[in-house]
C-alpha cells in the first residue's frame, strides 16, 4: 500500500471537509465563489507546475484531453451545485446528500458500462433512497418549488457531477495531477465569466476575502491536486474508506461551531445513507478479495 498516498488523501478529505463552514463566510454566492477559486487554484498549480517542471514532461493524448475537458465540465459543475446546497440547507444534510456519489458510479456502471447489479447493490441503492427522503422531509414538501428550494436537488445535482469527475478521472494515467487540475480550473474560469455578477464583489470585508481566497488556495488547489495525485495509486476500497473523512469533518464542524440540530428523522436518514454508502462499497471488496479495483 502505498503510504504518502494514503496521507494525501485524507489530508484532502479532511480539508474537504471544512468547504462548507468557509464558504458560509465568503459573503459570496455560489458562481461567483466557485470562479475565484478557479482563478486562485489555476494560479496556485500554475506555479508548482512550473517550479517542478513537470510541464516539461507531459504526454498529451488526445483521449485523455478530451477526458479531461469533460471531467473539468463536470468538477466545476460540481463545485457550483454544492455551493447552491450550502446556500439554501444545512451543511450536514449538503454534504450527507453529496456523500451519494459513489451510488451514482454504481448506477452509471449499470447503465453504461454494463456492468451488473447484484442483490446487495440493489439493496443499499433502495435504503440510500430512503435516507434521502427522510432527509429532505416528505412531510414538508408541499409542492414542486419547496422540493427544489430544499437544496436537496442542488446537493443531488453536485452528488451525480462528482460521480462523472471520479469516473472520467480514473482513466487518466498519462498526466501528471498538476496538468490534469491546471486544466480543468482554467476551464472552469472560461465557463463561468459570461455568467458573474461583478457587483457582488463590492463592500466585502477582509475577512470575507480571506475565506475567499483560502478557498482558491487551499481548499481547491491544494486539495484538487492532492486527490488527484493520490487517485491513481490507491485501490477502490482504500479511497472509498477515505472520502468518509469528508463529511465526519463537515457534520462535526456543523454541529459543534454552526450548532445544527437534524430532527430525529433526518439523522436516521444521514445513518441510512452512510450504511447503504458502507454496505455497497465494503461488502463486494469481501468477495473480490483484498486488492479491489485499481483506481
Amino acid at each position: 500500500m502505498n503510504k504518502a498516498a494514503m496521507l494525501k488523501m485524507t489530508l484532502s478529505m479532511a480539508i474537504f471537509g471544512s468547504i462548507g463552514f468557509f464558504t458560509g463566510k465568503t459573503g459570496i454566492p455560489a458562481i461567483e465563489l466557485v470562479f475565484v477559486r478557479c482563478i486562485c487554484a489555476t494560479l496556485f498549480l500554475g506555479a508548482l507546475w512550473v517550479i517542478t517542471g513537470q510541464h516539461k514532461t507531459e504526454i498529451w493524448e488526445k483521449k485523455e484531453i478530451v477526458q479531461i475537458l469533460l471531467c473539468g465540465i463536470f468538477l466545476v459543475l460540481n463545485w457550483v451545485f454544492l455551493f447552491k446546497a450550502f446556500e439554501v440547507t444545512s451543511i450536514t444534510i449538503a454534504i450527507t446528500i453529496y456523500n451519494l456519489a459513489p451510488i451514482f458510479v454504481l448506477l452509471l456502471g449499470t447503465l453504461f458500462l454494463k456492468e451488473r447489479m447484484t442483490w446487495n447493490s440493489l439493496i443499499a441503492v433502495l435504503i440510500c433512497f430512503l435516507g434521502s427522503m427522510l432527509i429532505v422531509g416528505i412531510n414538508t414538501v408541499q409542492s414542486i418549488s419547496d422540493f427544489l428550494g430544499s437544496g436537496f436537488v442542488w446537493a443531488l445535482l453536485s452528488a451525480f457531477c462528482y460521480a462523472m469527475t471520479m469516473l472520467l478521472g480514473k482513466g487518466v494515467n498519462q498526466l501528471s495531477a498538476y496538468a490534469m487540475t491546471f486544466v480543468q480550473t482554467s476551464i472552469g474560469i472560461l465557463i463561468l465569466l459570461p455568467f458573474l455578477n461583478f457587483t457582488l464583489f463590492q463592500g466585502l470585508t477582509t475577512t470575507n476575502w480571506l475565506y475567499i481566497i483560502g478557498t482558491g488556495l487551499i481548499h481547491t488547489g491544494f486539495v484538487y491536486y492532492l486527490f488527484f495525485d493520490s487517485l491513481r495509486k490507491l485501490t477502490t476500497g482504500v479511497i472509498s474508506a477515505l472520502v468518509f473523512i469528508d463529511p465526519v469533518v463537515a457534520i462535526l464542524l456543523d454541529t459543534l461551531i454552526l450548532d445544527f440540530r437534524p430532527t430525529f428523522l433526518q439523522s436516521l436518514g444521514i445513518l441510512l445513507i452512510f450504511g447503504g454508502i458502507i454496505y455497497t462499497l465494503i461488502k463486494p471488496n469481501k468477495q473480490q478479495g483484498p486488492e479491489g479495483i485499481e483506481a
